[in-house]
């Protein structure tokens, strides 16, 4: 057994690691550094802003905000500007008529008196600009780093800032449920779910998805590309404006309407937040807002993501860091949801940001001048917060380097994530589907994959994800049964061995991720049913179609296709861990990885899972081992559902399967191959 705890060294409160049985420490110094720095941090504010509370609600005083006698307050940080003007449809676009005041420490002021008849200056739903002069006697117009609703004409490439305050704003009704023990999670795009070749709403999402992922067991809804981005095709990942909900879905009070209906169906709602960079858009976006290259990012070429094409953000600057956590704990108060998965979070970790770096597991790879401590301890301050704040608050990290300690608490001198994401999974599954044939699996090498994690950090399990459904790759169905989904996928006609080979493996490998691979689970819209296609933005290269950024629910509704079969196997699935619960119980015990038989046997939350990957050998007399003494309903997966009784009787020595790796007696059990299932 392992006890976390701290020992002071030099004044130092250090993580350690205790060993009862061995009777000695590890000090981990390095973490014990990483705390320091972000009690430094937390001291920092305390002193300077009265604490994190004032200061992660920035955006109350950023931006614009309506006073109580209906003045409006304007707020800018612009460091580098030599003025700023403020314009738009309430002015008739006059760029000198309304200057800011400047204050101390970059920032800028106004305040706007209401009109003759007491209503705001600044009518809701009309366009605003900031014009910024640079001391090189250039005049820039802007959108408010803080503006909570943008939109596009439709003819237009600059998206627009609108003022939003609405006279009967949304009230949202329904508690925030509470934080799930085994977390199930549908990951959706609000644009492609539809059937439709359009961009889908939010209302749709809610009248028309939601009930469908309730249905289906999920607990949990990971939303992408809701932070606004210029462009659609980024899938959400070049954001331009970050405290602003995409206006291409809807309103502001129609994504609240959709958590509210979440919240009642008793399904929590994750944001997928992009901290790790910003889109280099200027009119539209961070980048360049006061006309320097830096403000709120590092100048280049460190401020420069060479891959992605982006900037990235200074996390050692002050208004950096206000920014950034107030835009985690607007998107909490505002819209209530309830945490967040952040993306990208290797690029910041390192100062390499990954690029040309391989991660061995060896600790001087995450222990190094390599590290960049002030994304770091940004990393370390955001989940102390949102963990302070919102006790029930959940945050996943997408981090591929493995860094230790990711999913361990700040006091412990971890990072403070609940759960990581389990990367190597599906790319694992995708190597073995494209390289290898069906009697070269290696299930010692597949029980690996899904088993090798850090103990005591929680991952997140998927066999696929967006990133396998975009188009130039392929999902595992499309993998699994390529074109023949398009023409023989139809109950009416014969089975043909492709088809009946790719609906059972696209069972079994969603259903062993699903109970050896983590903690977690994951899946991504439309691939719980086999979804035949893969997903493509709408852009040049494919004259702006609209065909493959869709998600084609129709096909499930349709009962002589078997896309249906995939459904029920899905939605059976997450009930069953629902009932069992081995997504929140004790890592699986592993009792057979049988290489020749292509047996797999493993037991969790005493539910005994055995799976037959040989593609043509089947057995009977099976004998397996169990943990505890008794008879168990054994169901197989296919068509229909089987219950066998397994009569499974122990002499007292055979309780401990490390005398014993056998039962006593033959089982019931018959092994099919999965042909036969």
């Amino acid at each position: 057994m392992m006890i976390y705890t701290s020992v002071r060294i030099q004044h130092i409160a250090y993580p350690v690691v205790y060993f009862p049985s061995n009777s000695y420490i590890v000090v981990c110094v390095p973490c014990g550094y990483r705390y320091e720095l972000l009690q430094k941090q937390l001291f920092q504010l305390e002193e300077a802003e009265g604490g994190f509370d004032q200061f992660t609600r920035s955006y109350n005083t950023f931006g614009v905000h309506r006073l109580p006698d209906n003045r409006l307050f304007f707020k800018e940080w612009a460091p580098a500007a030599e003025a700023l003007f403020l314009t738009g449809d309430f002015n008739g676009w006059d760029k000198f008529a309304h200057p800011y005041t400047k204050k101390e420490f970059g920032k800028w002021e106004l305040i706007l008196p209401p009109k003759h008849d007491k209503s705001p200056a600044v009518d809701h739903n009309t366009k605003l600009k900031v014009v910024v002069h640079t001391k090189e006697g250039e005049r820039l117009y802007r959108i408010s780093p803080w503006a909570k609703y943008v939109t596009r004409e439709e003819k237009s490439v600059i998206y627009d800032w609108v003022h939003w305050d609405p006279p009967q704003p949304y009230i949202q009704i329904h508690p925030r449920p509470k934080k799930p023990t085994s977390l199930r999670i549908y990951e959706a795009h609000v644009g492609i779910a539809s059937p439709e070749g359009k961009i889908a709403s939010y209302t749709n999402f809610t009248n028309n998805v939601l009930p469908r992922i309730k249905d289906l067991g999920y607990n949990c809804i990971q939303l992408m590309a809701i932070m606004e981005h210029a462009y659609y095709a980024s899938f959400g990942y070049q954001i331009t404006s970050f405290f602003a909900a995409s206006s291409r879905y809807g309103t502001p009070e129609e994504l609240k309407q959709l958590l509210d209906a979440a919240h009642s169906m008793g399904i929590v709602v994750l944001l997928d937040v992009v901290h790790s960079h910003a889109s280099k858009n200027t009119e539209d976006g961070l980048n360049a807002f006061d006309g320097s290259d830096s403000c709120f990012f590092h100048s280049p070429p460190r401020g420069e993501h060479k891959l992605w094409d982006s900037r990235l953000f200074n996390y050692s600057s002050w208004e950096v860091l206000r920014f950034l956590l107030s835009n985690l704990r607007w998107w909490m108060e505002e819209y209530r949801f309830d945490g967040f998965r952040f993306d990208g979070i290797t690029s910041m970790l390192y100062h390499h940001h990954g690029i040309g770096s391989g991660f061995s597991g060896d600790y001087s790879e995450y222990f190094g001048l390599q590290v960049d401590e002030d994304s770091l301890v940004y990393l370390m301050l955001a989940n102390h917060i949102l963990h302070t704040l919102y006790p029930d608050c959940i945050t996943v990290a997408e981090d591929v380097s493995g860094m230790p300690a990711l999913c361990r608490g700040v006091e412990e001198g971890g990072l403070g994530f609940d759960y990581r994401l389990a990367m190597a999974i599906p790319d694992k599954w995708i190597q073995i589907l494209k390289e290898l044939k069906d009697e070269d699996w290696d299930m010692g090498n597949i029980v690996h994959t899904l088993t090798n994690r850090r103990y005591g950090e929680k991952c997140i399990a998927y066999a696929e994800s967006h990133d396998q459904a975009l188009v130039g790759d392929k999902s595992l169905a499309f993998w699994l049964m390529d074109k023949e989904m398009y023409t023989n996928m139809s109950s009416t006609s014969p089975l043909t061995p492709i088809i009946d080979r790719g609906l059972q493996l696209h069972k079994m490998i969603r259903l062993l991720t699903h109970a050896l691979g983590g903690e977690g689970y994951l899946n991504f819209i439309g691939n719980e049913f086999g979804h035949p296609e893969w997903l493509d933005f709408p852009r040049e290269g494919n004259n702006q179609s609209y065909h493959y950024a869709r998600r084609q629910f129709n096909l499930v509704a349709m009962d002589h296709l078997r896309y249906c079969q995939l459904y029920a196997f899905d939605r059976d699935m997450n009930r069953t861990e629902d009932k069992y619960g081995w997504l929140a119980a004790a890592p699986a015990f592993i009792s057979a990885t049988h290489q020749e038989d292509k047996v797999i046997v493993f037991d969790r939350a005493n539910v005994l899972f055995i799976f037959n990957f040989h593609p043509s050998k089947s057995f009977q007399g099976y004998r397996v081992a169990v943990e505890v003494p008794g008879k168990y309903p054994f169901n197989t997966y296919g068509s229909q559902w089987i219950k066998l009784w397994l009569s499974c009787n122990f002499s007292s020595s055979t309780t401990n399967r490390s005398k014993s790796p056998l039962l006593q007696q033959p089982t019931l059990l018959i092994l099919k191959n999965r042909s036969e299932i």
